[in-house]
């Protein structure tokens, strides 16, 4: 199973979905651009205390976090 964690005033939220799971797929995808075009930024996790941000839908990532835009004021 893979997950898309969605970061959030309150905490987080987390969606699971099996990448062979051709529905699955592409509701996760639907759910990446949907965030990264409300201004979250994607990342994923590479390895031990390493991510990398990506642009991109990417299905054969375990775990996607998206952090929201900060606002400063």
């Amino acid at each position: 199973m893979a997950i898309q964690i969605v970061m959030n005033r309150t905490g987080d939220s987390r969606h699971l979905f099996n990448p062979d799971d051709a529905r699955e797929v592409a509701n996760a995808e639907q759910r990446f651009y949907e965030l990264t075009k409300a201004g979250f930024t994607a990342a994923v996790r590479r390895g031990p205390d390493q991510t990398s941000q990506i642009r991109s839908f990417d299905p054969t990532a375990e775990e996607t976090l998206f952090f929201p835009r900060l606002v400063g004021g």
